[in-house]
């Protein structure tokens, strides 16, 4: 850990180990304080992360987790919370064992730098549940479409829950990020959302792995935008349905209707189900370093990252160890620099 970051006393490592116990059972009230310090940037708060993720890797195999983390990204007003609400009782229905956590981004204020976190208002989960989780989080002003501290968020629900389901802000066409944090990225669309040329845009089409076309209350119209949106992707070479053996799957749901809920619920639990679906995190975790200096330090301390022998960041397994070094190769040179008004 960085030379800046103060220790953590006995006091607050039982403390913290209480917390970790009873967020292993799901309980919500300590599991919603340990993600409270995933989200904290203190130097305190670095090294619980630190400490909460090494328990959790030395736990006996039998009880660690790899959740799948599954990206549910659309539009404004495609209805996201409200299927996202009704496909996880319906996975509970099919298998009652697993659990689910479900972390919803909405967007911050420009003016304020608040947020409205209403997602949870359509989505309806029984309250003593502790196989199904909420938890709301702003953007902060990140235009990925995610918030600053989901990364850091994800790292923790992955260990505890089967599946982990991450709601984008509601997107335009470039906000792809939820692309590096998910294993298996959803895009729910409207009917008739838009004409052949916007489907065909460059980016977030290329994006998803499965297509969702919601609120298709009505038959003939849920059709037509299936037609429409089958056309335009394959002008585009995204492979659909039975094409290929990678192909991109169309699904037509309404929660209204309780359409095709059933159906992309036991799709789901196939990508759970496969190893093969998730993705190397490691790769993840570097992605997300690099944001993070670019964030805090610009072009200077991207420079000093790619300056660093690969082994040195290869050589931990902590992301917070990583963290560390690089901001110690930065602070190495900052004192050195020719400062002239």
């Amino acid at each position: 850990m960085s030379r800046n970051q103060s220790s953590i006393d006995s006091t607050m490592m039982t403390e913290i180990n209480d917390m970790l116990e009873r967020a292993t059972r799901l309980e919500k009230w300590p599991l919603a304080r340990l993600i409270s310090q995933f989200e904290t940037s203190t130097d305190k708060a670095k090294q619980i992360r630190h400490t909460v993720i090494e328990a959790l890797n030395n736990r006996p195999d039998k009880m660690k987790k790899n959740g799948l983390v599954l990206g549910i990204t659309g539009t404004p007003g495609a209805g996201k919370s409200s299927l996202i609400g009704e496909v996880c009782l319906n996975i509970l229905d099919k298998k009652p064992e697993l659990s689910i956590a479900v972390l919803a981004v909405d967007p911050s204020s420009q003016r304020s730098g608040g947020s409205l976190l209403g997602d949870r208002t359509r989505t309806n989960f029984p309250i003593n549940d502790n196989r199904l989780f909420f938890r709301s989080q702003a953007s902060d002003l990140d235009l990925g479409g995610v918030g600053k501290k989901t990364y850091q968020v994800t790292r923790l629900l992955r260990h505890l829950f089967d599946i982990i389901i991450i709601e984008t802000v509601g997107i335009g066409q470039s906000e792809i990020e939820i692309e590096q944090l998910s294993d298996h990225t959803c895009l729910i669309l409207q009917p008739f959302a838009g004409d052949q040329v916007q489907f065909m845009k460059a980016g977030i089409m290329e994006v998803p792995d499965t297509f969702i076309i919601n609120k298709c209350d009505e038959d003939s119209l849920a059709k037509k935008s299936y037609h429409l949106l089958k056309s335009s992707l394959k002008l585009v070479n995204v492979s659909i349905d039975q094409e290929v053996d990678a192909a991109k799957k169309i699904f037509l749901t309404s929660a209204i209707k309780q359409k095709g809920i059933d159906e992309l619920s036991s799709f789901i639990l196939q990508l759970y189900s496969d190893p093969a679906v998730r993705k190397d995190t490691r790769e993840q975790e570097l992605f997300y370093l690099r944001k993070w200096v670019q964030q805090e330090f610009g072009r200077f301390g991207t420079s000093q990252l790619n300056a660093l022998p690969a082994y040195e960041l290869q050589s931990h397994n902590s992301y917070e160890k990583k963290e560390s070094i690089i901001l110690d190769a930065i602070h190495a040179v900052i004192p050195s620099l020719a400062i002239t008004d």
